[in-house]
């Protein structure tokens, strides 16, 4: 007889504590059922078809799953794409770019024959000048139609000649620029490794063809004169063009034309045309590109009216209305001097004075 707390014909099979868990070793789960090879057939298929009792199922695929093999395929046309990318993406490994040149200079001074025009009107002065048709300031820089290279795209061209209009623009018409009073706008744009000659041109000015710092801007002596008018009138090109398959070229050929006084004089005393014509080169590589910034490697500067016994390394010394340039060549050249750049000046031309 059972106890008070159990049914008179003990547990049932199926409650807790039954005859099941004598047989729970041996219970199968669901996934060892559909993995068995024998199936047995059910008591209607065989009254039908007299077939055995049971019957051998087909082998289980072992391969991958549609979705293992889709995932798999997926990664395979990333890898394959990550290569071909890296192989014909622009920016390539800056190991193949070429080192940074330091920057080749060439000022040379043109000295009047005569004395230097002069008018109270600068207007005037551009009227009756070779600069009449110059357009003023940064529009006298116009960007010229461009189209993609071989190994760069129109965009990177793009940038190439914007950089080098910008160049253009801070070092030979920024105000503060061009009175000796501030050179950031200019060492900003350049190339990080040009800023070490950069800063020793400009702390230690020197005539060697790589110190000059009127070979990196166009300046004045602030004490000597002043711009009569803002308006600076420019003409000049733009070109561009790939030299290899990691370097940008960008050539600029302008002509500069600052209306001058001198320093401290009000509006009644005449002024006089200052001409600068510059022919830079810049080199693009790819981080020069994607930084906005600029490598000057040569730079060939014409000035005048200058005289040629006045030193043009530093500032620009400009002859004012009424002035004649001063008697004497340039300084003299030590051809045993190792290092030295051979001290040029030329004459400037009647026809590149107003005619007032």
């Amino acid at each position: 007889m059972g106890g008070p707390g159990n049914p008179p014909e003990g547990t049932p099979e199926g409650g807790p504590g039954g005859g099941e868990d004598e047989y729970r070793s041996v219970v199968f789960d669901e996934s060892f059922v559909r993995a068995a090879r024998l199936q047995e057939f059910s008591a209607q298929e065989r009254i039908a078809d007299h077939a055995p009792a049971v019957r051998r199922r087909p082998p289980l695929r072992r391969g991958l799953s549609r979705q293992a093999l889709a995932l798999v395929l997926l990664i395979a046309v990333a890898f394959g794409t990550a290569i071909y990318m890296g192989v014909r993406h622009p920016y390539q490994s800056p190991a193949t770019a070429q080192p940074v040149e330091p920057l080749r200079m060439t000022v040379i001074p043109l000295a009047p024959q005569s004395e230097v025009p002069g008018a109270a009107d600068a207007e005037s002065l551009y009227a009756h000048s070779p600069a009449a048709q110059y357009l003023v300031g940064a529009e006298g820089i116009p960007l010229p139609a461009s189209r993609r290279t071989a190994h760069f795209s129109d965009s990177q061209v793009v940038t190439a000649l914007t950089t080098a209009k910008d160049y253009l623009v801070r070092s030979s018409l920024y105000p503060d620029v061009i009175s000796g009073q501030d050179v950031r706008p200019v060492r900003v744009i350049l190339d990080g490794a040009q800023l070490d000659q950069f800063d020793q041109s400009f702390e230690h000015p020197t005539a060697d063809g790589r110190h000059a710092p009127t070979g990196w801007l166009v300046r004045f002596d602030a004490r000597e004169a002043q711009l009569a008018d803002r308006k600076i009138r420019v003409q000049g090109t733009l070109q561009a063009a790939e030299t290899d398959s990691s370097t940008l070229e960008v050539t600029a050929d302008h002509t500069f034309v600052y209306a001058l006084r001198p320093a401290g004089a009000d509006a009644k005393t005449p002024a006089s045309l200052f001409t600068v014509r510059r022919e830079l080169q810049f080199r693009f590589d790819r981080d020069d590109l994607r930084l906005h910034q600029a490598q000057l490697v040569v730079s060939y500067v014409q000035a005048g009216p200058l005289s040629c016994t006045e030193d043009s390394t530093n500032h620009l010394h400009p002859l004012l209305a009424g002035e004649t340039a001063k008697a004497g060549g340039p300084a003299g050249t030590d051809p045993y001097a190792t290092g030295s750049a051979t001290a040029l000046c030329g004459t400037l031309a009647t026809s590149a004075q107003p005619k007032i």
